[in-house]
């Protein structure tokens, strides 16, 4: 079931076009990653689908309603998005936190009762920050951080998580942390994710499908075993590489060699 769909999106940016007439199909329960070159057009096109930029030409559907037509509370119900820059005050706990991932649920001018509170509790234990709860979120290191990013988005209950570069300024111990947590999370709660990753390698291990852009244009989609392969690392990523099979995590894997 198609849950998320973008029809020949559009964007300019003054004289630049950002996406040229891309169009993308997310699967309900998928992992689905976003790859290209620096300046492809990738944050553009997820901050599209969570209607965060509006195109200039085509339109984003969720279930099948268009997204202009749907009020901003119900989409904060059934899509999360992580940016890829994001900014707290440096007093906040990672229990106030997660806890404005339910602020979409509540009436207005209502707390939080006691099923947010559940919840929240759930998010933080969820994510594995029961011991840091009481944590100001500044003192955390950068995959603890994401993780409670990630908590308060897992407050929201939503059924699409987007994630716009998560693993952007983390050590590779941290990179791979906030994967697998991601990866737990699709599998055990069934949340579709949609996520813009720069490393390949960990698209093709993390993903169940992949878009490619290159200059604003979706040039390539499918699964990892076929979306790795030589002749796209050069014409696309301008390297020439060797590509292997990763027996221990069933996928393939490159090795760059040069420059094209």
């Amino acid at each position: 079931m198609i849950v998320l769909e973008g029809e020949n999106l559009s964007i300019n940016y003054g004289e630049k076009s950002a996406l040229k007439e891309a169009n993308i199909k997310i699967e309900s329960g998928k992992i689905v990653t976003i790859i290209g070159p620096n300046g492809s057009g990738k944050s553009t096109l997820i901050k599209t689908l969570s209607r965060y930029l509006k195109p200039d030409r085509g339109k984003v559907s969720l279930r099948g309603q268009n997204i202009t037509e749907i009020h901003n509370k119900n989409i904060a119900q059934e899509i999360a998005i992580l940016p890829q820059v994001k900014h707290t005050a440096s007093d906040i706990t990672v229990e106030n936190l997660v806890s404005y991932g339910r602020y979409p649920h509540l009436r207005f001018g209502k707390r939080l009762g006691r099923e947010d509170k559940n919840i929240v509790d759930w998010a933080i234990k969820e994510t594995g920050l029961l011991d840091y709860k009481d944590r100001f979120v500044s003192t955390l290191s950068g995959g603890e951080r994401q993780r409670a990013w990630i908590a308060m988005a897992l407050a929201q209950k939503p059924k699409i998580l987007l994630l716009d570069e998560p693993t952007t300024y983390l050590d590779i111990s941290y990179q791979l942390e906030v994967l697998e947590l991601v990866r737990n999370l699709n599998k055990s709660l069934g949340i579709t994710v949609v996520m813009v990753l720069h490393d390949l390698n960990q698209a093709v291990r993390y993903s169940d499908y992949i878009y490619v852009l290159d200059e604003g244009k979706v040039c390539h989609h499918g699964s990892p075993e076929n979306i790795m392969s030589i002749d796209l690392l050069k014409n696309i990523f301008r390297i020439e590489a060797n590509v292997y099979n990763d027996e221990v995590n069933d996928c393939k894997y490159f090795i760059p060699r040069k420059i094209v």
